[in-house]
């Protein structure tokens, strides 16, 4: 990856006050965000392809890497910088196999077994929660706590993004803890400011390393 650590935003509409998908990703860019995740697992693939392609033109223009959840096919449509997929998703090794050695695979991990074998089976960073409770991801696993940020941290050497229940007062807690950058939804996107929640963000983070 360029850039390792900082501040991944994780869209989600639901979270957003309405507000266009483009008007929230700008504000986060402006912000300092320096990875957008587009993450609509029930939208129909035809709606994702329409946004993805409009955030794909925004985030290229800004220098800030794209990510699509899940979707191999799509993100590989819109020429994404990566996909993310989850334990329970495709394979990592199949979605390696598709997309080739250049692309950016992110992986869910919860422990270090699984941050290990997605280190050895070709993934770029590992997302790791979720770390404490959260109520954006319905069927989440219980919070794993900010420890077993360390115990990835000792297992792999890829980058590490913290994600599930990230605030404000507790994001400095998961870069001490070992995280290299902090994975963030409802607390940037459903902002009233969204750029100076997500500058926010950036500085407690940089202040935390």
């Amino acid at each position: 990856m360029p850039s390792r650590g900082g501040l991944y935003v994780v869209t989600g509409q639901e979270f957003s006050r309405g507000r266009p998908y483009s008007e929230v990703v700008k504000a986060c860019i402006k912000g300092g965000a320096g990875i957008i995740q587009l993450r609509e697992k029930h939208w129909p693939a035809s709606k994702i392809l329409k946004v993805g392609r409009e955030l794909r033109q925004i985030t290229r223009e800004a220098g800030v890497l794209f990510i699509i959840n899940d979707r191999v096919d799509l993100a590989a449509a819109v020429e994404a910088d990566g996909v993310h997929i989850g334990q329970r998703d495709v394979s990592l090794e199949r979605v390696r196999k598709t997309v080739g050695p250049k692309m950016i695979v992110g992986v869910s991990a919860g422990t270090p077994e699984e941050a290990r074998a997605a280190e050895l089976h070709g993934a770029s960073y590992i997302g790791v929660g979720p770390i404490f409770p959260t109520e954006t991801k319905k069927d989440a696993r219980p919070p794993r706590g900010l420890l077993v940020l360390g115990d990835i941290r000792q297992s792999v050497g890829l980058p590490i993004y913290a994600i599930g229940g990230i605030k404000i007062h507790n994001v400095a807690s998961v870069i001490k803890a070992g995280a290299d950058g902090a994975a963030v939804v409802s607390a940037v996107v459903g902002a009233e400011d969204i750029a100076g929640a997500a500058r926010a963000f950036v500085d407690k983070i940089k202040k935390a390393k």
